[in-house]
């Protein structure tokens, strides 16, 4: 790493002073004056580090990313494929040239008029009128012949071919509305059109192991139609460089979003719900899958678990659990109906996770904070156990953690499965 400029330190220990003031804004303003140096500040248990900065967007924290769409000009648009049953502004057109059947304007549009004025393209219509008179009359109203308003006037055509044109557009036009506010009944012999897919994202979050990361992502592209969408927690390891090399060499199906703040559980200030639910907020999709990059999919096995999604089932997983009697012990369940889905790998229906509440925010670490989101959820938990074809590298989240803090945390949020596996 280069050695940093004493300057930069400085800066970073003027920011320490006002962050332990409470001075945000003077904090803020040194933190973006370290950026300008080509250095990133991350703060740390024991105070701060500070990092060369990458070529890439890197934002502060994980609660100032924002939500609900992907940046302007950012990697990550989906595939068609991925996009089946979603309506987008655009696909219509300019919103100014959309209007309901009350707000409608008559005049008629550019493409009429020139079909119009050529008779080669339908001799049953208006002859050889000249297309650039036609624009010229339709951009000055003012200078329309008189009787050309339509107004049920059909003398004097002989001669003024403007008022014929005019006439005939402006009653397309009315037909048209006409017809577009009538009820029309498909024929009885019609064939059902086909149901809209819903849209999927994969949610991955990053936390180092760069290799890991690399074959995860290579196995869903390759496997699946879904979006993904991959939020790096500090650039650990060279992570979240990674991720940036691997939404550059497929834009269309990831999209990437940094921070510079290192994931809790490695000392850092990123808690682990605070991230998951920052990424189902990102998320525009449906169907939101929450998997781990340790999980490697051998075949599409996210197909299955967004069909599972039918009548009142609200998530579909891969590994299920049940609690013992005794709620002090979760096991293993056979395929089916669970009461908790474990964080490897499972869909869910976004909307259903954002009316719920999302994922708990108080779970700093992973472990049992599945559980508390499962136990959360309404409706029905299905798990489909070991048919999907998936693998799974060892769960690697635990070798950055500290055994205490292991503990500790696992123990802060198993109270609150307590609570709700209690509650009435």
């Amino acid at each position: 790493m280069s050695e940093v400029p004493p300057n930069v330190t400085g800066l970073a220990e003027r920011r320490a002073k006002a962050r332990a003031e409470r001075d945000h804004a003077t904090a803020d303003a040194l933190r973006d004056e370290i950026r300008s140096e080509g250095w990133l500040v991350r703060d740390t248990a024991d105070g701060f580090e500070l990092i060369p900065s990458p070529s890439f967007e890197v934002w502060p924290t994980v609660s100032a990313l924002p939500e609900g769409a992907a940046r302007d000009g950012s990697a990550g648009e989906p595939d068609a494929a991925t996009t089946e049953g979603r309506v987008d502004a655009g696909d219509g057109g300019d919103a100014e040239d959309v209007k309901d059947a009350a707000g409608r304007e008559d005049s008629a549009d550019p493409g009429r008029v020139a079909e119009a004025a050529d008779p080669g393209r339908d001799p049953g219509r208006l002859g050889d009128l000249d297309a650039e008179r036609v624009a010229e009359t339709e951009a000055a109203p003012q200078q329309r012949p008189e009787g050309s308003e339509l107004v049920g006037r059909t003398d004097d055509l002989d001669g003024h071919p403007e008022r014929m044109v005019f006439s005939q557009l402006l009653w397309d036009a009315s037909l048209s509305i006409s017809r577009l506010d009538e009820s029309i009944a498909p024929p009885a012999d019609a064939e059902e059109p086909p149901e809209a897919r819903p849209t999927v994202t994969v949610a991955l979050l990053v936390d180092g192991h760069p290799d890991e990361l690399r074959e995860c992502v290579r196995a869903l592209v390759a496997r699946t139609e879904a979006r993904i969408l991959a939020l790096d927690l500090g650039n650990v390891d060279g992570a979240g460089e990674v991720l940036e090399e691997l939404a550059e060499e497929f834009p269309r199906r990831v999209e990437s979003w940094h921070v510079a703040e290192s994931p809790h559980w490695r000392g850092g200030s990123a808690g682990w719900g605070e991230s998951r639910d920052k990424l189902l907020r990102l998320d525009t999709s449906d169907v939101h899958v929450v998997m781990d990059t340790s999980v490697i999919l051998e075949g599409d096995a996210v197909a299955p678990l967004v069909k599972a999604l039918d009548d009142d089932v609200t998530a579909a997983g891969w590994k299920g659990v049940n609690p013992r009697e005794d709620d002090k012990e979760w096991l293993e369940a056979e395929p089916g109906e669970v009461r908790g889905l474990l964080g490897h790998l499972f869909a869910i229906r976004r909307d259903t996770a954002l009316a719920a509440g999302g994922f708990p925010a108080d779970a700093r670490y992973y472990r049992n904070a599945d559980l508390e989101f499962s136990l959360k959820l309404p409706g029905t938990l299905v798990a489909l156990g070991k048919d999907l074809p998936v693998r799974q590298e060892r769960h690697r989240r635990d070798d950055g953690a500290d055994p205490e803090y292991r503990d500790r945390e696992s123990r802060r949020t198993y109270d609150r499965v307590l609570k709700l596996l209690r509650s009435p």
